[in-house]
């Protein structure tokens, strides 16, 4: 054998390496696609178990995520965000009512 000739040409061997390396990449390729899917899909399932009342909305912007990306951005705030609280909060904060009721009561 000579340092010029390549191993496992012309043999099964190397047909099954292909064979091998192609099932392996097409297992990759499927697996990221996966992922890709399940994490694109987090806003909706997030909505789902928390019942959010912007079902709709949050499942049309997590589909128009997959053309434009900050869109889908928009999707996860609005999934993980509770609307209402956080409206209350800003306004309690807003009237300064936040953390000093006790002291505004005394005086």
């Amino acid at each position: 054998m000579s340092l010029m000739a390549m191993p496992f040409v012309d043999s099964g061997v190397d047909t099954t390496l292909h064979v091998i390396s192609t099932i392996f990449m097409v297992a990759t390729v499927a697996a990221v696609g996966y992922g890709f899917w399940k994490i694109h899909e987090l806003p909706i399932n997030k909505a789902h178990k928390k019942q959010h009342q912007q079902i709709g909305l949050i499942t049309a912007l997590t589909w128009i995520g997959f053309v434009w990306h900050w869109v889908w951005v928009i999707a996860v705030i609005v999934a993980f965000l509770d609307a209402e609280k956080a409206l209350i909060r800003i306004r309690d904060i807003w009237h300064g009512e936040a953390g000093n009721t006790a002291t505004s009561k005394e005086g």
